[in-house]
């Protein structure tokens, strides 16, 4: 998907179900309004899947999720559908959608039977429907360190445990040493920003769920590579890094059971939840030394790029760019760190999401950017080659961001085979290698330093 093609609506898709349901209800098959919404739902689900296996639509009290992650806007208006859950497979054919339409809008589907059976016996095979049922799930709620277990890198080891000071020092008594977070933008500035190591602990699969101050300083982070990618002149560059390490900082007013709450928020949490960027910024403009910026930030690293989000500003107010280059950062950076209900995202599938962002949420040039500068396949990846070989990214190709070269490893990441150059070509002129995926590291932390070039990066 282009950065300048429209996201997926799961509320325009759930609507058209609803639509269709209630008109095979009343009209017989193959009526012109009948046809027109299927060929209407057919096209918005083929526009979706050309970039994804499968579409995800699931409401969970009243909020729409498409793919796990929550949409803008509430579900209420579905009544329609008996369902609260829409999964859909490519392949899909649009006289599945037509019998799953019948089904719902007849009556004829037995929710408390067997609903794949259903289906299957009709010819449904790339379509699934279900009621989701409120569940307390921290019982089984995957428990992820709050950090890397390792760090591989000393500096940004040091980044963030000033960064755990200051998050905590504001927790406990609503204070900042402005000395501190001078240190840490230089910090983050001049030596984390410049490590392989670092770069490939905050770009690549992160197996711990990063929340507060370890998410906050992977964002500066990130910004920094963007506002580098923009050629922003080093003043902006410190203003940007500042904001970013601290435009989370409203989550220190949040109870902590909240943040790492498992699963999907009830409306008053969620409100509570919302209120942090306001709480941010609040807190920040009362601390004098920094710069002016960095409140404004922190209240609109929420906002979307056409004046959407949260918190409500008034209609078309636009965040500034510093502001947008954040959200974009932040968002990257949240789904590819682990949670307690979900695994991390591999960082193609987070530029993909990303890309389905641009234009509604996020401002499109800044997400082109900012995947051009880390690549779906940034220094550090752990991936698979077509040709089954496992492989750690050691450097990126401007001209070619797809093919990176690659230091192929064995299957417990410990011994080196030989460096190779995905963009090298065969006689025909195709490529003799492709990267296909991402793959976490298998079982303990694995130590990659081994793998990548001892240098700096200028």
């Amino acid at each position: 998907m282009s950065a300048h093609e429209p996201a997926a609506d799961p509320h325009r898709i759930l609507k058209t179900f609803s639509a269709l349901g209630t008109l095979t209800a009343i009209y017989p098959p193959g009526h012109p309004l009948i046809t027109e919404k299927l060929r209407e739902a057919d096209e918005t689900i083929r526009h979706h899947l050309k970039d994804d296996d499968a579409l995800r639509i699931d409401i969970i009290r009243g909020v729409v999720h498409l793919n796990g992650v929550p949409s803008e806007g509430r579900g209420d208006g579905h009544d329609g559908l008996p369902i609260d859950s829409l999964h859909i497979r490519r392949g899909v054919s649009v006289d599945e959608i037509a019998t799953l339409a019948a089904f719902l809008g007849r009556g004829k589907l037995a929710l408390d039977s067997p609903v794949a059976a259903q289906l299957t016996s009709r010819g449904v095979e790339h379509i699934s429907v279900a009621r989701l049922v409120p569940l307390d799930t921290r019982w089984r709620a995957h428990q992820w360190p709050e950090r890397p277990t390792e760090v591989l890198d000393p500096d940004y080891e040091e980044s963030l445990a000033l960064a755990q000071q200051a998050f905590e020092q504001l927790s406990s008594d609503r204070l900042l040493d402005i000395r501190t977070v001078r240190d840490l933008v230089q910090l983050l500035m001049c030596r984390v920003a410049t490590s392989n190591a670092a770069l490939a602990q905050i770009l690549a699969v992160k197996q711990y769920e990063n929340l507060t101050y370890c998410h906050s300083v992977n964002v500066a982070v990130l910004s920094l590579l963007l506002g580098k990618q923009l050629a922003l002149d080093e003043e902006t560059l410190a203003i940007l890094v500042e904001a970013a390490v601290l435009h989370d900082v409203g989550k220190t007013r949040i109870p902590l059971e909240l943040v790492k709450k498992p699963g999907a928020l009830d409306k008053r949490e969620r409100k509570l939840m919302e209120a942090h960027p306001v709480l941010g910024a609040e807190l920040l403009a009362e601390i004098d030394g920094l710069r002016p910026l960095t409140a404004l930030v922190a209240l609109e690293h929420h906002r979307s790029v056409v004046g959407g989000g949260y918190p409500d500003l008034g209609d078309g107010v636009v965040p500034h760019a510093l502001s947008q280059i954040v959200s974009v950062a932040d968002i990257y950076e949240a789904v590819t760190g682990a949670r307690s209900y979900q695994s991390p995202t591999p960082p193609e599938r987070a530029c993909l999401l990303l890309a389905r962002l641009a234009g509604s949420k996020l401002n499109a040039a800044l997400v082109k950017a900012f995947v051009n500068a880390i690549t779906f396949f940034p220094i550090g990846s752990i991936v698979r080659t077509n040709r089954g070989e496992l492989a750690v990214v050691i450097r990126t190709n401007a001209d070619d961001p797809l093919h990176p070269v690659v230091e192929l490893v064995d299957e417990d990441i410990r011994g080196a085979l030989g460096a190779v150059d995905t963009r090298a070509r065969d006689a025909d002129g195709g490529y003799q290698r492709h990267v296909i995926e991402t793959v976490a590291a298998p079982g303990e932390a694995v130590d990659i330093r081994r793998f990548l070039p001892a240098a700096r990066i200028s």
